[in-house]
């Protein structure tokens, strides 16, 4: 069953977190990028409750980040795999592992790299960029209203603001 706790909240950040934001989630789409596939494997990879597990990916399916299907073997196996929903949350993942490897494991104690297939480099830190590739920080950003934004939102977000 999931929280609805953010559902009312005409944000993106809120709603992505109403859906992904529990950190067995985000563990389970974790090992889903690393290839595991049967319940079993997430149970044994993550040392989580079945109960939780099941819920989680229950929740996960009815979502469409992952979907599930028949696996091969005796009796029913299921398969666990990622749609392109959950595929798209590639870089969510990688910024969270980058981020924890350089404010808490420290660069030299990263307990795994991810490398380029093709090349075997390593992988650049993940950037925001503008649609024209240049390299912006929180400092470079500015939060406007969207297409979607209600009455609220463009009057805290109006550009351009004036400086107080």
């Amino acid at each position: 069953m999931r929280n609805e706790v953010f559902k009312s909240q005409l944000c993106s950040v809120a709603r992505a977190l109403e859906l992904i934001g529990e950190w067995w989630t985000l563990l389970i789409v974790r090992e889903a990028f690393f290839g595991t596939k049967r319940f079993s494997d997430f149970e044994r990879m993550l040392g989580v409750a079945k109960n939780v597990l099941s819920d989680r990916l229950s929740n996960l399916g009815e979502s469409g980040v992952m979907e599930r299907s028949a696996g091969a073997g005796r009796g029913n196996p299921q398969d666990y795999t990622l749609t392109e929903k959950g595929v798209d949350l590639f870089t969510v993942v990688i910024a969270l592992m980058q981020w924890g490897d350089r404010w808490i494991n420290g660069p030299d104690q990263a307990p795994i790299r991810v490398l380029d297939r093709e090349t075997g480099e390593e992988i650049s830190p993940v950037q925001v960029r503008t649609a024209g590739g240049k390299v912006i920080s929180l400092a470079d950003a500015v939060v406007v209203p969207g297409p979607g934004a209600n009455g609220a939102i463009r009057r805290r977000f109006e550009w351009p603001r004036e400086v107080e």
